[in-house]
């Protein structure tokens, strides 16, 4: 499990990767594989830390649910193109005569449907998805006070949800940045806090790690506790 520091710096950095590969031609795909998993061990690494495993259950849907969206979408559009006639309806472009719209839907119709299903399909698993990552942000809030990281993850969702008229895109833009500051913004020790009696855990004053409700000593830094900071 990384330290916060460390926590810190895989996944600003990763965050960072991510948002800058897509713009890289050639080696783009993998600079954003190598950052989505530094994002991945940071977000493990901060919800083993703070104790709280549905920080990365959620956010690990949200990655699946993600995975599906891309993967259905790009299938739909590879069965699309053979229902078409594959390479053969290209070939045919340069022959075809598109005169009105009959005769461009004649030739494009069955593509564009294709790709509007296969768009409509990835919208409602992305949507899914970012639900989820927003919850995962959420939770992360709660326990550091890094707000950037709840107002990326609303971002993001509202933004998945508003993609179906493109202005959405933007949102998606802004939370991107906003997670990349979220996590550069962590701080080197989890903020001071007194147990929670709806989940009944407590972090030592000093190292910020989780620690059993009646502990007097932590297991980690060796923190005696005062009888006042029980």
């Amino acid at each position: 499990m990384l330290e916060l520091k460390n926590i810190k710096m895989y996944g600003g950095i990763g965050a960072l990767l991510l948002l800058v590969g897509g713009l890289i031609p050639y080696i783009g795909p993998f600079i954003n594989i190598i950052g989505l998993i530094m994002v991945l061990v940071a977000v493990k690494s901060l919800s083993d830390l703070v104790g709280d495993e549905e920080i990365f259950k959620n956010y690990l849907y949200s990655f699946i649910l993600t995975l599906i969206a891309m993967v259905s979408f790009i299938a739909i559009l590879i069965i699309g193109f053979g229902a078409v006639g594959g390479f053969a309806w290209l070939t045919s472009l340069d022959t075809t005569n598109i005169t009105d719209f009959s005769s461009f839907w004649a030739q494009f119709g069955g593509i564009i449907i294709t790709f509007a299903i296969g768009l409509l399909i990835a919208w409602v698993f992305g949507t899914i998805g970012s639900w989820f990552l927003k919850k995962s942000y959420t939770r992360i809030t709660r326990y550091t006070k890094v707000s950037y990281f709840e107002t990326a993850g609303k971002l993001y969702f509202y933004g998945m949800i508003l993609t179906i008229v493109l202005v959405g895109l933007l949102f998606l833009i802004i939370a991107k940045i906003l997670e990349i500051l979220a996590f550069f913004s962590l701080p080197d020790m989890l903020p001071s806090t007194t147990p929670d009696p709806q989940q009944n855990i407590r972090r030592c004053v000093n190292c910020g790690r989780v620690i059993p409700v009646d502990a007097h000593v932590c297991p980690y830094c060796a923190k005696i506790f005062e009888e006042d900071n029980l």
